[in-house]
């Protein structure tokens, strides 16, 4: 699910606020790629306070595919660490309501979703770290096209946690080679935004059988000279919540991000927001 941004007057130098506001008011409602380059940007899951614990144990083991930024109080939609102005609610451009592992609702607000019990789990996402690589002048062939990026399940498996496993989901970016490794070295310092790529090159070799398929998000042409680089993504948790089943949960949208007022500069040596 994809939206045009053009008629809402959002791109690289809007504010946080000004696309949580756009999320709110049902007038954003597809990806967040491009959008308030200054910002910190997190995928969002949302689960009942007898899994937190595990969900947590779950992100800590796998650091790279799931490094949180931020965890609420049970039935609090309000995380002020990540934003004064912030609703966990409605601030997303478009949700996804799971029970029992299947696929109920993917609303543009979950007030009528919303317990008591739930708790939030912010965790960070590459389209952070995209903006750094914007800043060193290497190009994002789907940020200038306007698509969302390309995302993949692979055979690497996570480390389990309770009864969350299952694959590490990846995104994927083509490039040249001087900018691959320009990019290895740019994100390797940005651990709480997946930091350094899982693989570069051959994707049969993390189990990805067709490039031109991607599990989720826009598929992405790969140019002669260029290689496929793939990064630890934070559609992961979604897949360990699909595996795991649980009777209810809340997601985002692929590539429909909380946009937070941290950010991209100060995420070096970041510890967890809210604990």
């Amino acid at each position: 699910m994809t939206s045009s941004t053009d008629s809402l007057d959002l791109d690289a130098a809007s504010s946080a606020l000004d696309v949580r506001l756009a999320a709110r008011r049902g007038a954003l409602t597809g990806h967040t790629s491009g959008l308030a380059a200054a910002f910190v940007q997190g995928n969002l899951a949302i689960l009942p306070a007898s899994l937190a614990d595990d969900f947590r144990r779950y992100c800590e083991l796998n650091p790279k595919a799931c490094p949180l930024l931020g965890v609420s109080e049970p039935g609090d939609p309000r995380l002020t660490a990540l934003g004064a102005d912030l609703d966990l609610r409605s601030d997303v451009p478009r949700y996804r309501v799971w029970r029992d592992g299947e696929l109920v609702d993917q609303p543009t607000d979950v007030g009528r979703w919303w317990r008591d019990d739930l708790v939030a789990f912010v965790i960070g996402c590459s389209f952070s770290f995209e903006h750094a690589l914007l800043a060193e002048g290497i190009p994002l062939r789907h940020v200038a096209q306007g698509r969302n990026v390309a995302m993949y399940r692979t055979n690497l498996e996570t480390q389990p946690a309770g009864v969350f496993r299952g694959p590490t989901v990846v995104s994927m970016r083509p490039l040249n080679a001087a900018d691959a490794i320009r990019a290895i070295q740019i994100t390797s310092r940005l651990p709480q935004v997946h930091g350094a790529p899982l693989h570069l090159g051959d994707p049969a070799r993390i189990g990805i059988l067709d490039i031109d398929r991607p599990d989720y998000g826009d598929p992405i042409d790969i140019r002669d000279g260029e290689l496929p680089v793939f990064w630890a993504c934070g559609v992961t948790p979604q897949a360990a919540i699909a595996t795991a089943r649980p009777p209810f949960c809340i997601t985002h949208a692929p590539g429909c991000m909380l946009v937070t007022d941290l950010l991209n500069r100060d995420l070096l040596n970041r510890d967890l927001i809210a604990a």
